[in-house]
């Protein structure tokens, strides 16, 4: 392979892919442990959220996402509801089980997030926000790191190294889609950077149908081929009633949407093996 300007995330001198656990290791990423993350776009409520894990938990779901701080092109659009959002999702993980996956957008909340979260997620509008990046480097957190909407391959696992060269090793990749000339979807979810990244990095790496595409109808079909082309997992926006979500209700499936999925998700793995 030769050098590598981000000597930690590469295969060079970590030959075997990483495995990383989530909450003790109760959820595993990686290395033929597929995770599957579900949830809605933003916490509203207590109802809302322990409704969504609920459902999804049955499904199969390994851990719960939802936002409470929303990085939203609008400053008028809804913003989350913080750390109230925070203990919403610390319920609904006492009434599942399931381990929690939330962003944060400030270098100055990392420490309050890291209090009640079982993994960090940084959002495509950060990944390139190197003082956030190495403030989730000092933690003791998996750090969920999207792929910025603009962003080459390498610059995104130069971002990593940010993270892992700061002391955290625990680093999940998770292809979220880009922006190009395409107008038919949201973004072009780019589905070639899985086996790129099995080739360049030992990181496990994730897929988020949901924002690679912004529409519900294309995600299970997106979901699928990202199973098929080797992803670790997917992270699923789910919401009990999409028409009535805050924000991205027409990417998100239903409850008994996502249950339907991931039937066909397990179906699909045990004729992959």
């Amino acid at each position: 392979m030769g050098v590598r300007p981000y000597p930690l995330a590469s295969r060079v001198g970590h030959a075997q892919p990483s495995t990383i656990a989530i909450r003790n290791g109760s959820v595993q990423v990686g290395n033929g442990a597929f995770c599957l993350i579900a949830g809605p776009c933003a916490v509203e409520s207590r109802e809302q959220i322990v409704e969504c894990a609920r459902a999804v938990k049955a499904a199969g779901a390994n851990a719960l996402r939802g936002g409470v701080y929303k990085p939203r092109t609008s400053p008028y659009d809804f913003q989350g509801l913080g750390e109230e959002g925070l203990r919403l999702l610390a319920t609904a993980r006492e009434v599942t089980g399931l381990p929690i996956v939330t962003e944060v957008l400030d270098p100055r909340d990392v420490a309050l997030v890291g209090e009640y979260a079982d993994c960090i997620q940084v959002g495509s509008r950060n990944t390139q926000n190197y003082p956030l990046l190495k403030e989730l480097g000092l933690i003791r957190r998996p750090v969920l790191l999207k792929r910025g909407m603009a962003m080459t391959i390498h610059e995104w696992l130069l971002s990593a190294e940010y993270i892992l060269s700061a002391g955290n090793t625990d680093v999940i990749l998770c292809e979220r889609g880009i922006r190009t000339f395409e107008s038919a979807t949201r973004h072009t979810l780019d589905l070639n950077a899985i086996p790129v990244l099995k080739a360049e990095t030992h990181l496990p790496v994730l897929v988020d149908p949901s924002h690679g595409t912004g529409c519900a109808a294309y995600v299970p079909a997106m979901a699928k081929a990202a199973m098929a082309a080797g992803a670790d997992g997917l992270l699923i926006e789910v919401h009990p009633d999409p028409a009535t979500a805050v924000s991205d209700g027409e990417q998100s499936l239903t409850c008994g949407q996502f249950a339907a999925l991931s039937t066909q998700l397990r179906t699909l793995r045990t004729a992959l093996r």
